[in-house]
């Protein structure tokens, strides 16, 4: 079978499931989403951030890009935050970082990724502003796993700066900022 088509089988068996389990299943999901939470997260295949938690379709609203950013921008991550918070009215909205990521290494190394440099550039900028606590890790495995932190710290400083959160909070309105980061191994 081909890899495809086995997503479009495999989405049959989990259907199937689903409605076993809940025969309303997809009619009390059909009208409306009403997610509580915002997942912004890596592209990384190895984390699914709907898979990882257990959340059920329509629990979780997610945004997805390498080395999980938020730029401001970034009119792409800022459209998904706007309407989670101002449409969807979430109550959380959680950035997660992982281990091993490979936004990270690429950012890290001397080679040229070409258009992604760009992309890297915050990365880069995080690097240099904790460049002796970075070289002091000796390890190459828990310098990244540092990093993944930093990481994830900075975009949620990012995030709490836009004016989408600062205006959601100045109203006395959610969303909690959250930041993760997802150990693969």
């Amino acid at each position: 079978m081909k890899y495809y088509q086995k997503l479009l089988q495999n989405n049959v068996e989990w259907a199937q499931e689903m409605v076993k389990q809940d025969p309303n299943f997809f009619a009390k999901r059909e009208a409306a989403q009403t997610p509580h939470y915002l997942g912004i997260g890596c592209s990384d295949s190895r984390v699914p951030l709907e898979l990882m938690t257990g959340a059920l379709p329509g629990e979780m609203f997610v945004h997805r890009n390498i080395g999980n950013q938020v730029w401001e921008t970034d009119l792409n991550v800022l459209s998904v935050v706007q309407f989670a918070v101002n449409v969807l009215d979430v109550e959380h909205v959680i950035v997660c970082g992982h281990s091993n990521c490979g936004a990270l290494k690429a950012a890290e190394g001397p080679l040229s990724n070409g258009l992604i440099d760009h992309w890297l550039s915050d990365i880069r900028d995080i690097i240099r502003w904790h460049r002796t606590e970075l070289d002091a890790t000796k390890d190459r495995e828990e310098r990244l796993h540092r990093l993944s932190h930093l990481n994830v710290m900075q975009q949620v400083g990012v995030l709490s700066r836009t004016s989408i959160i600062q205006d959601a909070w100045s109203r006395g309105r959610r969303p909690m900022l959250h930041g993760w980061v997802y150990d693969i191994g």
